[in-house]
């Protein structure tokens, strides 16, 4: 039995009042979610700054004393590297 084209039109206009339908179900629930929620405004708060201080008592402590510096590096005394780095090793 062959579906006329009576039929296919049928099911399309169906089909196609179906989706509308649907379409403005879900539509509807979003707008009128939207529309319930209230609308809360944040005002921006200001953070006072941490005073911050710095204890240098800890510098005077007797196990920092014993400490001994670095000697000073001097520069080197060698050539270092080649005239033309971008010449190849032979």
């Amino acid at each position: 039995m062959a579906i006329t084209f009576i039929q296919q039109r049928k099911k399309q206009q169906y089909f196609i009042a179906a989706f509308v339908f649907l379409s403005l179900i879900i539509f509807s629930i979003f707008a009128i979610n939207f529309l319930r929620q209230q609308k809360t405004v944040l005002l921006p708060t200001v953070l006072e700054p941490k005073k911050i201080k710095i204890d240098l008592g800890i510098l005077e402590e007797p196990a920092l004393k014993e400490f001994q510096p670095f000697e000073v590096i001097g520069p080197f005394e060698d050539d270092i590297g080649r005239e033309n780095p971008f010449l190849p090793y032979k």
